[in-house]
């Protein structure tokens, strides 16, 4: 299902969620989602109009996949200092420096260039001995990432409760179950916490990253860092005028494919501009 909302993206992403939804991606303007065959599609159709009169929904069905060819074509990717390979091909890289993710979300498993984005920026702001909240946590892989360019403690929130059982089996595959606490719920709610952390993660729909900065400026340590992603590159100019005035100082970028992760930190901890 592609759905293209009017107005609040953000509440049209819950309606999907409370009907179900398996997970969303972006693409563009839309949310492109899809659901189990048994789902009943007049209530999802119901919860959307709901949530967003006006918003444009298109459904077709889900071919059936065959899964041997599937797994053929998952690859590695290899971004920054890290590696993103799924299990049958883990073996072929050095495990200091590889997240190991079952791809059973399209999501986290280093094929979406905001995932990228966050992975290119992560290793010149990850110390050692960070504590890191990682936002939109999905599958673990930047909680994951975190933790193999040093992090001790990791809290992955994720809203998403049908992510868990993926996230929770990639966190114990890369032996790091004692650094990373996943948590189901809403990042807003639950950052205060697990406050102070040095380092957020969040790779959330741009509309969302806005109104969560304020509740992030309040959970960071002095010297704290916040690595944003899930924006497209014609939101650039209207999340560095936001940022600019909720206070905000851009340290770096990352563009790939349309999309723009961005590194920043509260103006008054860098003078960058």
């Amino acid at each position: 299902m592609r759905v293209t909302p009017s107005a609040s993206r953000e509440d049209v992403l819950a309606a999907l969620f409370e009907a179900g939804s398996q997970g969303v991606h972006e693409d563009a303007d839309a949310l492109v989602t899809h659901f189990p065959p048994e789902t009943d599609l007049a209530h999802v159709y119901a919860v959307v109009r709901a949530a967003d009169a006006a918003a444009t929904i298109e459904q077709s069905e889900t071919p059936a996949v065959n899964w041997d060819e599937w797994r053929a074509r998952v690859g590695a990717h290899t971004v920054g200092t890290l590696t993103v390979a799924p299990p049958w091909l883990a073996d072929e890289y050095d495990p200091a420096t590889t997240i190991v993710i079952e791809p059973a979300m399209a999501f986290g498993t280093g094929e979406h260039p905001t995932t990228r984005g966050v992975l290119r920026l992560m290793p010149s702001v990850i110390r050692h001995g960070d504590t890191v909240a990682d936002l939109g946590a999905g599958s673990a892989v930047l909680s994951i990432a975190a933790v193999k360019l040093g992090a001790v403690r990791v809290a992955a929130i994720e809203l998403d409760a049908d992510a868990t059982s993926n996230a929770i089996e990639n966190i114990a595959r890369n032996n790091v179950s004692d650094a990373i606490r996943y948590i189901d719920g809403d990042a807003a709610v639950l950052l205060p916490l697990v406050a102070p952390v040095r380092v957020v993660l969040a790779n959330i729909v741009s509309s969302v990253l806005l109104h969560i900065l304020p509740v992030v400026a309040t959970a960071l340590t002095d010297d704290g860092a916040v690595i944003l992603s899930g924006i497209l590159v014609e939101e650039r100019d209207m999340m560095l005028r936001q940022l600019a005035e909720l206070g905000w100082s851009v340290v770096a970028e990352d563009t790939e494919e349309g999309w723009w992760s961005v590194h920043v930190v509260r103006a008054n901890t860098s003078s960058l501009t």
